[in-house]
């Protein structure tokens, strides 16, 4: 149905489609969800959660003018340099309309079960967004941190317009 959706919405004239991520729904997780009083997501386990990015790109190929937005995409448990050349190839492909946006996380299971620490996943973030904003902005990148290491290292296509907006979400 995200076809027919996303062209309803572009008909009816809405400016944008975002979508959600979780990589996986832990059952009986402990982690309190910070957007509800009971503490608990609002869906069941079996809630069909897609990938946004691969989400996105069936939403670009049916539409001409919706731009594309993640609210929330989960930054630290992404490699970051994969994801550049993601965001830059859906946002180049679909002419700019890609508006990313980013958290940090809650779910301290799901980050356990991918392996990533969910301890500094703050400091994670800003440093892979510097991380693809590098590989976006020039060719022969650079970058040297705590999290990302990379040297000479190009990304292509770039994003349409230079770089992708990001927007920062968040409960705290």
């Amino acid at each position: 149905g995200v076809v027919d959706l996303a062209r309803h919405a572009e008909a009816a004239g809405f400016e944008s489609l975002w979508t959600v991520e979780h990589v996986i729904y832990p059952d009986g997780y402990e982690s309190t969800y910070p957007y509800d009083p009971s503490g608990k997501m609002m869906a069941a386990p079996s809630t069909p959660i897609p990938d946004p990015l691969i989400w996105l790109s069936f939403v670009a190929a049916a539409t001409e003018r919706l731009r594309l937005g993640t609210g929330i995409l989960i930054l630290p448990q992404r490699n970051p340099i994969v994801l550049a050349k993601e965001v830059a190839t859906l946002d180049d492909l679909s002419g700019g309309r890609v508006e990313l946006g980013i958290g940090v996380g809650w779910l301290k299971e799901e980050f356990e079960a991918l392996g990533v620490p969910f301890a500094r996943r703050g400091a994670r973030t800003d440093e892979y967004v510097a991380a693809m904003r590098a590989l976006w902005d020039a060719d022969n990148a650079e970058l040297h941190g705590e999290f990302v290491d990379f040297a000479k290292a190009s990304v292509n296509p770039k994003p349409a317009r230079g770089r992708v907006p990001i927007h920062v979400g968040g409960h705290s």
